[in-house]
């Protein structure tokens, strides 16, 4: 950086010897520079008298600054005032524009401001103008540790690098503090409470320098926003709604080495002096649903201040930030309507802050004629975003701007036409689509959706219905039977308790009734599966099960008959007991036959 600078100033001394004649009708009879470095963002406002001393009239000034620091220009403003004292007339902001001469060095770049009138001879007018750049303060040591302050390196000429004459020329540099590690001294020097003073130096040629270096401490916050991005939804019904993406990096001297919480905590101000603890958002003074937020979700170390005038969001990060280290969240806020929109004839307009390099201006659906106005020169384009309810999406206004500071923090407008009637989109999509969904409903409720009745599908369907319902009650019947079985089986053993032979023969008489009755049930539906095709493949599988019940059905009857007779003969022996063991052998073989079949047909 130090050789760029003495090769800017060696290029400065070779162009004022070529261009000093060809610039001589005007002359700057006093020039006042005054540079402010109390921040990272450095400030330079001059205030100069400039003369015509020609013959031709003069329609603009010329002002130069060499490369290293024209690439860091964020801004350049000219203001123009005629008379002095109570005679002095109205500030006229001045247009200026990059005009580079066909034989300048590129190293040395040039600006031109327009006058309003032109400057005949022997006139002269009053020229405020600020500069201000970014970037040209260098961290000097570059790296520093936790305990350690910053010490920032600026270097610049006490001559202002004019294309013209000066007849009286001064410079004040503005530190942060009455601390200063080193400046350069010239003549007519002097360093005051915290400003350096060089001159006034008088008859002064062009393109003149006298390199100066300042090394100072500085421990105010060096944040950066590599990334800022502010999304402005406007909604009709009310609201705008505004979404801030920060991308910050501390642009101080980098930290090296461990960071100790335990000594940041005790001595915040010696242990951490360089770092940034909490940031300061001006928000609009009706701002309301305020939030922060990062990746990992909501960060509650945040105050509100606010008044009639401004709303103030502090904002402390999850950690204090160092040199080099950086950080990203989101800020986000509700403006009302009637503050940022307003209506001109039959065209509308946002009037807000551009206070972002990257502000995308977010419409509503069905905006048209869509134009901006921004004080300063800008990047424009327009894409589509959609989001809910939408058909065409939302026109959105995306308006970007590289190097901006807080003087860029000045109001811009976003003009369209908008019909009244596109209101009611979305509230009549809302209506038919709960519309939609009740007529759909009353349909699905009403009509019926079945295959139609001739088909042979649903013939079969039925026909398959039907014999499932048969079997079912075929089913019903068979586990009465067995039931009535169960009675008969445990009556006779009450009778080897009792010994009553005739309650164990009026349960048989009331088995023997219950089980005619079954039967004749059961011949209906045997029919029916007989006469069904769809009952082919079951059919077979029912009449065995049929078969065997009533097999299991007369050797019970048997066995009852037997041990009843015997009661009642009072006749016995092991004949009788023989015979009742091999048909209790049969019954316990039927039975699991029986229900082998029955679990087969549940099944199916």
């Amino acid at each position: 950086m130090m050789s760029r600078f003495r090769l800017d100033l060696l290029v400065l001394l070779v162009f004022a010897l070529h261009f000093a004649p060809s610039l001589s009708d005007l002359v700057i009879s006093k020039l006042d520079r005054r540079i402010d470095l109390t921040s990272q963002i450095v400030r330079v406002t001059l205030t100069l008298k400039v003369e015509n001393t020609g013959t031709d009239p003069v329609s603009e000034v010329s002002l130069t600054f060499p490369e290293h620091q024209a690439n860091n220009l964020a801004l350049l403003v000219a203001v123009s005032t005629e008379g002095k004292g109570k005679s002095r007339g109205a500030a006229t902001n001045l247009p200026i524009k990059i005009k580079q001469p066909n034989d300048s060095p590129a190293s040395l770049i040039w600006y031109a401001a327009s006058l309003p009138k032109e400057l005949g001879k022997g006139e002269s007018l009053n020229l405020d103008v600020l500069a201000v750049f970014t970037h040209v303060l260098r961290p000097f040591p570059e790296k520093i540790t936790q305990a350690e302050s910053q010490l920032f390196l600026f270097q610049d000429s006490a001559h202002f690098a004019s294309p013209y004459d000066v007849k009286i020329q001064s410079l004040t540099v503005k530190l942060p503090s009455e601390n200063v590690e080193s400046y350069t001294k010239l003549e007519k020097t002097k360093f005051s409470g915290s400003e350096i003073k060089y001159g006034p130096y008088e008859n002064l040629p062009a393109f003149s320098y006298s390199p100066v270096i300042v090394h100072f401490p500085s421990n105010k916050p060096f944040v950066v926003a590599k990334e800022l991005v502010r999304e402005i939804e406007i909604s009709h019904w009310g609201n705008v709604q505004v979404t801030e993406h920060y991308n910050i990096i501390h642009g101080g001297a980098q930290s090296t080495g461990e960071f100790s919480r335990l000594d940041f905590q005790a001595r915040p101000h010696v242990r951490g002096a360089s770092a940034v603890r909490n940031l300061i958002a001006m928000l609009p003074p009706r701002a309301h649903s305020i939030y922060y937020r990062d990746a990992i979700g909501n960060i509650s170390t945040s105050n509100i201040y606010g008044d009639s005038s401004k709303t103030l969001l502090e904002i402390e990060p999850r950690y204090p930030m160092f040199g080099g280290w950086k950080t990203s969240f989101t800020i986000g806020y509700g403006l009302p309507l009637q503050d940022c929109l307003f209506q001109l004839g039959g065209t509308r307009f946002l009037n807000i802050t551009f206070g972002s390099p990257m502000n995308d201006v977010v419409l509503p659906e069905g905006s048209r004629d869509i134009s901006v106005s921004v004080p300063f020169p800008v990047k424009q384009s327009q894409v589509t975003t959609f989001s809910h309810l939408d058909i065409a999406g939302r026109p959105t206004v995306v308006v970007e701007k590289v190097n901006v500071v807080p003087e860029h923090n000045q109001y811009f407008q976003v003009h369209y036409k908008f019909s009244n009637l596109s209101l009611l989109t979305e509230p009549l999509m809302l209506i038919f689509g709960f519309f939609s969904v009740f007529v759909a409903c009353i349909i699905y409720m009403h009509a019926d959706f079945t295959i139609s009745k001739s088909s042979a599908s649903y013939l079969a369907k039925l026909q398959w219905d039907e014999v499932q319902g048969t079997i079912q009650q075929l089913q019903d019947i068979i586990n009465r039977c067995l039931l009535i079985h169960d009675k008969l089986e445990a009556s006779l053993r009450e009778l080897s308790r009792t010994g009553d032979v005739q309650a164990c023969k009026a349960v048989r008489k009331s088995a023997d009734n219950l089980l005619k009755d079954l039967s004749k049930e059961l011949k209906p539906l045997l029919a029916i599966l007989q006469s069904s095709p769809q009952a082919a493949h079951v059919l077979p599988k029912v009449e065995e099960l049929v078969v065997k019940e009533r097999d299991l059905q007369e050797k019970i009857m048997l066995k009852h008959t037997m041990v009843v007779d015997s009661y009642e003969k009072k006749s016995g022996g092991r004949d009788l007991e023989n015979r009742v063991a091999s048909i209790q052998q049969k019954i316990s073989a039927l039975k699991q036959e029986v229900d082998d079949l029955v679990e087969f047909i549940e099944d199916i």
